[in-house]
């Protein structure tokens, strides 16, 4: 099959199911686990809001499996109220862990207490057990559900609809609640239409659907034609797919390398029928639970965990980087957190920034400075960092201090950083002897970097000449930013003491004013570093591009937001990628388009915040200028062809309002040298969000494929306003799989939709 296919009707997903799975489902694997039977029998916990507001509460699963509600003990026989949905969670934790329960709980409370943290800005659920064992079966069973429901979405979100449009709980639906469903599943049809399935489906002309006219419904729903039209090309075995016909659909379509090993394995893997099984067959179901999975996903599952050489220097690596970390929301008045890095760096975020200042009880405090935000406590941050930073990757994080302390309050950070990171803090360089370049994050594996300035060079570690306890040194570049903007009257470069125990500890990443590409090349060695604000390393970048290219591949460079971004919005990452600046730091607080692509670009390689710049940005020999693209090993022309077939399961933008049905639209980005940047868009559908069909075919001129990043993104059409964003999902283009692909998406802030999804087709052809 070529990237066209037959224009067909809209279809959604297949499932079979039966009317007692349709009401009263169990996520699969689960049946009669003890840990789901716990969560749906419920108990009793405190809700705990401050030392005086500790409330007992009465919490369930419902058996819808995907809702918990709970139950004040005054209202207990009168009131539910739901709380949240399972989806809406996005980590349990064990212990006082959320700053509510250290503040309003005592230390010897520990193993009663759990928190539940939510996706997006949903304030945190902070409980307290009877017993520690108690606090930690609803931390297990609750994790165990939230795992279980990620990997069985796609039918329990049509079940959850059909049992909120059940009115009356009577497991039959009529002609209301069919119209009823149909709205919350995002499709709008006329009183007609949905009278012709009503009948179609009432072979027993009572009026209402049950038992197995609910199943017929069902099917007809969820049936996809255009997979049955895919399905039927390669199923040349009695009208199944034998292993030949996978292979075939693998090498012809998917263009895989694939072997009749390979197919047996994804028979294996994904046939839900055993008798097909046993004969080396695939079923149209098993068919579509391959495509629904990592093997028929968009990214290359061979990219997901780390594949990439992990034992260049340090700096031949782009490095997941946070910029004002601390803050949750803007930067005027917005509260500062240690919830905001916990969230960086569960998000694979490998550079941190601190923002340090003297603290009215003698310690010292994180915030962003003459502003209004508010502040936390230097260490508390940094026994967050030390809980949470390598809980999604194991390689090296980077403390990038802004320091306006004092000197004595500067020995108190040395001291709290020394004392709580312990033997994972780098106090000096690896091996016996002065480096000339830089460790690999494999060989910085589990360990604490701190950027900041020092007061002497790196090689006096291995001498015996010693320094006074402080000295002077000129500000950090982005500290005498911030000072500019708040306070006018200031000189913009000031000099400040330093603190010798805080100097001491800072050993590959030392600041230094950055005077010139050529300067830098003649006077900084390796471990000295400079931080840019945007507008200079953009300009850099237009200006000398091939020099920053090569100052890259000697020295770490760091990018950060201009000042005047007060409501801590972004720049362009890709631009500052061009050029193999590595530390390249967003807002990581403020869901944008930016943030996508940051996601985008550290998504393959295990999500482990570092990934391989390539050769041309590392060789020395290297003459790559993004803007001019000279002949050279980057120059590969393609020829990207996206056709972009249907969607499924898109939610309702406004669900309060029950009429409310998206219009949508796809629109496909690229992302790179400037020659490769562009951007198509599909036209709208009208009122179905359920199973839209577009069958349109773009085609992108690509040249430079190591740096292009594909963004797909849905949203709903509006004639009179800004389209709202539905969804959206970018990954890096050497990540992508070729053929037929399913694409998940992400909300703005990141976060997964459940059960909805882009179908495509993708071909990436080399240019003659």
């Amino acid at each position: 099959m070529s990237c066209t296919a037959p224009r067909l009707q809209s279809y959604s997903e297949p499932c079979d199911l039966t009317h007692d799975a349709l009401f009263c489902p169990t996520p699969t694997g689960l049946e009669g686990d003890e840990d789901l039977e716990f969560l749906l029998t419920g108990g009793e916990l405190v809700k705990i809001r401050s030392r005086t507001w500790k409330k007992n509460r009465f919490y369930k699963l419902q058996e819808d499996c995907k809702t918990l509600w709970h139950e004040s003990k005054k209202t207990f026989m009168r009131d539910q109220t739901c709380e949240f949905t399972i989806d809406d969670i996005e980590s349990v934790r064990k212990g006082r862990q959320s700053e509510g329960l250290k503040k309003h709980t005592d230390p010897n409370m520990e193993e009663l207490c759990f928190s539940i943290f939510f996706k997006g800005r949903k304030k945190n659920l902070d409980l307290m057990a009877a017993s520690g064992d108690e606090a930690s079966r609803w931390v297990r069973a609750l994790e165990k559900i939230i795992n279980n429901i990620s990997l069985h979405l796609d039918a329990s979100w049509i079940i959850n609809c059909m049992r909120k449009a059940d009115k009356n709980a009577d497991n039959q639906m009529n002609l209301k609640e069919l119209k009823h469903f149909l709205r919350q599943i995002n499709v709008e049809v006329d009183d007609t239409y949905a009278e012709e399935i009503f009948k179609k489906c009432d072979t027993s002309n009572s009026g209402s659907l049950e038992g197995a006219e609910i199943k017929h419904f069902y099917d007809l729903l969820t049936h996809r034609e255009e997979i049955d039209v895919i399905y039927k090309q390669y199923a040349l075995a009695e009208g199944q797919m034998s292993a030949r016909d996978l292979l075939n659909f693998l090498l012809n379509e998917q263009r895989e390398e694939a072997t009749p090993e390979d197919a047996y394995t994804l028979i294996e893997k994904y046939e839900v029928d055993e008798i097909a099984k046993q004969k080396k067959q695939m079923t149209k179901d098993g068919f579509l639970m391959y495509l629904h999975h990592d093997d028929g996903s968009i990214l290359n599952p061979a990219h997901k965990p780390v594949y990439q050489d992990m034992s260049q220097p340090l700096n031949h690596y782009y490095i997941s980087s946070s910029h004002n970390t601390y803050l949750m929301e803007d930067q005027v008045k917005g509260p500062s957190s240690t919830e905001a890095y916990i969230r960086a760096l569960m998000k694979s975020c490998r550079c941190v920034e601190l923002d340090c200042w003297d603290g009215d009880s003698g310690e010292p405090v994180i915030y962003h400075g003459y502003t209004m935000t508010s502040k936390v406590r230097f260490k508390d941050v940094i026994q967050a960092i030390k809980e949470y930073a390598f809980k999604t990757s194991d390689y090296p994080v980077i403390l990038s201090l802004e320091n306006h302390c004092s000197v004595e309050q500067q020995k108190l950070m040395a001291h709290h950083m020394i004392s709580i990171l312990g033997d994972a803090l780098l106090t000096r360089p690896l091996g016996n002897t002065m480096p000339t370049n830089f460790p690999s994050p494999e060989e910085l594996k589990g360990k604490f970097i701190i950027k900041g300035k020092r007061l002497n060079k790196l090689n006096a570690i291995f001498s015996n000449n010693s320094i006074i306890d402080e000295d002077t040194v000129s500000e950090e570049d982005e500290a005498a930013d911030v000072k500019e903007n708040g306070q006018k009257a200031k000189s913009k470069k000031t000099k400040m003491k330093l603190a010798k125990q805080l100097s001491d500890i800072v050993i590959y990443c030392k600041s230094v004013h950055f005077h010139g590409f050529e300067h830098a090349r003649d006077n900084q060695d390796f471990y000295e570093m400079s931080s840019f604000k945007e507008s200079k390393a953009f300009s850099l970048a237009d200006t000398s591009a091939t020099a920053f290219i090569h100052h890259n591949m000697d020295k770490l460079s760091r990018i950060y937001p201009a000042g005047s971004r007060t409501n801590s919005s972004n720049y362009n990452p890709v631009p500052m990628w061009n050029v193999g600046c590595q530390i390249v730091a967003l807002n990581f607080q403020t869901p944008s388009k930016e943030m996508h692509l940051n996601q985008g670009r550290f998504l393959p390689n295990g999500f482990c915040g570092y990934v391989l710049k390539p050769e041309f940005q590392r060789s020395p020999s290297s003459q790559f200028d993004p803007g001019s693209l000279i002949k050279g090993p980057w120059l590969k022309r393609q020829t990207f062809h996206v056709m972009v077939i249907s969607a499924q399961q898109l939610p309702k933008l406004n669900k309060d309002k029950a009429k409310s049905i998206v219009d949508p639209l796809v629109r496909v980005e690229i992302h790179g040298v400037p020659a490769d940047n562009a951007s198509k868009e599909t036209h709208y559908i009208d009122n179905n969000g359920f199973n839209p069909m577009w069958n349109e075919n773009f085609s992108f001129n690509i040249y430079v494929p190591e740096l292009a990043l594909v963004r797909f993104v849905v949203e709903d059409y509006d004639s009179t306003s800004q389209n709202d964003l539905i969804g959206q999902y970018c990954l890096p283009l050497t990540s992508v799989q070729k053929g037929y692909r399913h694409v998940p998406l992400l909300t703005k802030r990141g976060d997964v939709i459940c059960s909805a999804g882009l179908f495509v087709h993708l071909m990436l052809i080399d240019a003659e």
